[in-house]
């Protein structure tokens, strides 16, 4: 991570709580794209992206839904000194969860972008 990129982290460590209710489900699934993670793992990932601090009693019980879902598959594996980990890893239909609400995602900030960025136009209320 570039100091630009660590200085950017440090001043958005807290983003409103609803906007990370509504992003942390793809957070998630990105956060397991290059492979299988725990929890913790998952939590420290986006935290150190300057995506704040998650809960694990906020995250868990994704995961779990995810799972249901069919978004990501589980596997307990042991502890390397200490108790086993439960992993989660994307599942093809996690893939295409993940593609389809990034896309929807790019395309949504884009355009909330342009409007915030245009300059307002001189418009008048009709009755």
């Amino acid at each position: 991570m570039n100091s630009e990129h660590q200085e950017e982290v440090q001043l958005t460590s807290a983003w409103p709580s609803d906007w990370m209710r509504a992003v942390l489900g793809m957070f998630a699934l990105r956060a397991v794209e290059q492979g299988a993670s725990y929890g913790y793992a998952i939590i420290s990932d986006l935290e150190a992206n300057g995506l704040g601090t998650v809960k694990g009693g906020t995250l868990y019980p994704l995961l779990s839904r995810y799972e249901s879902a069919g978004f990501v598959a589980v596997e307990w594996r042991p502890g390397d000194a200490g108790p086993g980990r439960k992993y989660f890893s994307l599942t093809d239909r996690g893939r295409s969860e993940l593609e389809r609400t990034r896309s929807e995602w790019l395309r949504f900030t884009a355009n909330g972008n342009d409007y915030l960025n245009t300059a307002p136009t001189g418009r008048t209320d009709t009755p």
